[in-house]
């Protein structure tokens, strides 16, 4: 299993923005991407301009699509002009897991 978690921060007013963003492509992933075995989106309560993701794929062929789709692209467009930053990406192998 690959996983990516992401670290997104938006800019201050920004965050239902990105929160609806970002939900556009979790409903994507449900519908349309069986190789994407999970897709979780978390917001800070203490701080909403925070978002994480955590991303599960089947394997790599998985990752790729589901990153080079039109739904990640159109994602991208709407988020980049109101990132507070870079964002901070960590892909990896899962070596553990509870479902």
């Amino acid at each position: 299993m690959i996983t990516i978690t992401a670290v997104i921060r938006a800019r201050s007013g920004e965050e239902q923005t990105m929160r609806s963003a970002l939900l556009d492509v979790a409903d994507n992933v449900q519908k349309n991407e069986p190789g994407t075995f999970g897709f979780f989106v978390s917001q800070d309560p203490e701080d909403p301009c925070l978002f994480t993701t955590y991303e599960r794929f089947a394997d790599r062929a998985a990752m790729d699509s589901h990153n080079g789709s039109a739904t990640v692209a159109r994602f991208f467009e709407i988020a980049k002009p109101i990132l507070a930053g870079e964002v901070t990406l960590v892909t990896a192998e899962e070596i553990s897991a509870k479902a």
